[in-house]
């Protein structure tokens, strides 16, 4: 069964690996080799499509070697797997927004000046990735690693639109243990089957290689990452 899959890169973060020592992921092994694998053998892989945001350096904690480390791991993922995984960037947004102060009741009178950070476009983007592989018959299954209920208008129209011709599952970007949000009811209600958490073990054991050969210097995992 020719699969695409379509992670959230700011679900799959937040969900698994944020404070984690896992975030140098192999992701085509975590979900096509070790997930698929086990959840619908029947897979056969396509691409891993990955949807994510270029940290901007003056807003991370972690400064430059932030931004360093995340093109480091993207540099990775395409040397090891140029024919199987896409990414595919949105874009983070700083916009100053007046909101309601934190108070029982609200009272919108009540108002603070704050930064309001945001990623930009990847919902959007998921989607339209989703529906127009599904309308050009790219796969007969189409996965998505998310927990975000904006997704799920999309779904629906992919389940309504080519039942007769698509399988769809969700994968739950959260830890198995770690007492996260619960699964997204709203995207598994379309889809044929969910799988509702990861793994320690599975992050832990689906990690990219420390050093990653290229034709010119190779990528050594940062250590921040």
């Amino acid at each position: 069964m020719k699969t695409i899959v379509y992670v959230d890169g700011y679900n799959l973060f937040y969900g698994c690996l944020k404070h984690s020592g896992d975030k140098w992921l192999d992701l085509n092994k975590l979900f096509f080799e070790c997930i698929l694998g086990a959840q619908a053998p029947q897979s056969e892989p396509i691409t891993l499509k990955f949807f994510t945001a270029d940290i901007r350096a003056k807003l991370a904690t972690k400064g430059q070697a932030a931004q360093n480390a995340q093109q480091a791991y993207h540099r990775a993922l395409e040397a090891l797997y140029r024919d199987r995984i896409s990414i595919i960037k949105g874009y983070y947004s700083l916009d100053k927004a007046r909101l309601l102060v934190y108070q029982n009741p609200p009272d919108r009178t009540a108002r603070v000046d704050v930064w309001k950070l945001e990623e930009k476009q990847t919902d959007v983007n998921i989607a339209l990735e989703a529906y127009r592989d599904a309308s050009k018959g790219n796969a007969e299954q189409l996965v998505f690693v998310s927990n975000d209920t904006d997704l799920a208008p999309a779904l629906a129209a992919i389940r309504e639109d080519f039942a007769d011709s698509l399988q769809l599952g969700v994968i739950i970007p959260v830890r198995k243990l770690a007492g996260g949000r619960p699964g997204n009811q709203q995207l598994s209600q379309y889809a044929d089957w969910t799988r509702r958490y990861i793994t320690d073990d599975e992050l832990a054991g689906c990690q990219l290689p420390q050093k990653i050969p290229t034709k010119k210097k190779p990528i050594i995992k940062p250590t921040y990452w």
